[in-house]
């Protein structure tokens, strides 16, 4: 689904003539089609869940090339990084807010039963496969830590 839907938009950002959503959405359709080649699944399809993850990636690479634009003092590179960025994240589910995230990491702690530090791998693991992409690993890692180092 979300494969087609960025097809479609990039033929109405090419009729729209807007160049800087075509190029990133030709990026990510690149990105999805080497995932699928690589997986040997060209004419299957990649699952819904793993092309959000794909999304989830090349929307992080923008964020951190921003970042390391601005530390560079390239106020151009770094805004066009933010605006791919931007594109990137109207094909993700809304995040997660820290209170419905704290919630989310209260819930997987008591279904995991274990409080130690040493169930922290098992608690992200839970969180992550219950927020499907809708919250950064390490926002989830961080939380997780706190709750269970208390």
């Amino acid at each position: 689904m979300l494969k087609q839907l960025i097809e479609q938009d990039i033929k109405t950002a090419l009729l729209d003539r807007d160049t800087v959503r075509v190029t990133t959405l030709r990026g990510l359709k690149s990105a999805i089609l080497y995932a699928e080649v690589a997986a040997n699944a060209r004419d299957t399809g990649l699952p819904e869940d793993v092309v959000q993850a794909i999304l989830v990636k090349e929307s992080k690479k923008r964020q951190e090339s921003a970042d390391l634009y601005e530390q560079g003092k390239d106020s151009v590179r770094a805004e066009a990084e933010l605006a791919e960025k931007a594109i990137i994240d109207a094909y993700l589910p809304k995040p997660l807010s820290d209170e419905e995230l704290s919630a989310l990491v209260d819930t997987v702690i008591l279904e995991v039963g274990d409080t130690s530090p040493q169930a922290m791998g098992k608690v992200i693991a839970g969180v992550k496969e219950k927020s499907k992409g809708s919250a950064d690993g390490g926002r989830i890692a961080q939380l997780v830590k706190e709750r269970l180092s208390k």
